[in-house]
């Protein structure tokens, strides 16, 4: 019985490398089509006709000690956190939080549904991380 969840584990982590680059290469064309006006063409920010400049992307886990957030860029991308934080400059992009929905595994062993474009950007901006994260969280 423990060979079953071991396959179906590495069938699984075999097939995330192609899911991740998928999700990427979609995420930088999402990225420039929508965020790039503010926080530039490299990511790097300080754009825009904002009342303040725009924080670069390229430094987001540098900037929580190392650690890749995922699902904190998840909620500040579709907006769950203008409740708690809130910011006139950072708009709510439907684009990025409708359509295809995927399955999204939050970290605790409960999976659900979130949308395929927000799950996209989101990997290409750790993608572009420097330096790389040494830890991730969900």
């Amino acid at each position: 019985m423990r060979c079953i969840p071991i396959s179906l584990m590495c069938a699984v982590t075999l097939a995330l490398p192609a899911i991740a680059e998928q999700t990427t290469l979609g995420g930088r064309d999402l990225f420039v089509r929508y965020c790039a006006r503010c926080h530039g063409d490299n990511a790097r920010g300080g754009q825009g006709n904002t009342t303040t400049a725009a924080p670069g992307m390229t430094k987001i886990a540098e900037r929580r000690g190392s650690v890749w957030p995922m699902l904190e860029i998840m909620s500040i991308i579709d907006g769950y956190t203008k409740a708690t934080e809130p910011r006139v400059e950072m708009p709510v992009i439907p684009e990025l939080t409708e359509g295809t929905q995927i399955e999204f595994d939050t970290g605790n062993g409960n999976s659900v549904a979130v949308p395929a474009s927000l799950v996209a950007i989101v990997n290409y901006l750790e993608s572009i991380q420097w330096p790389r994260p040494e830890r991730y969280v969900p």
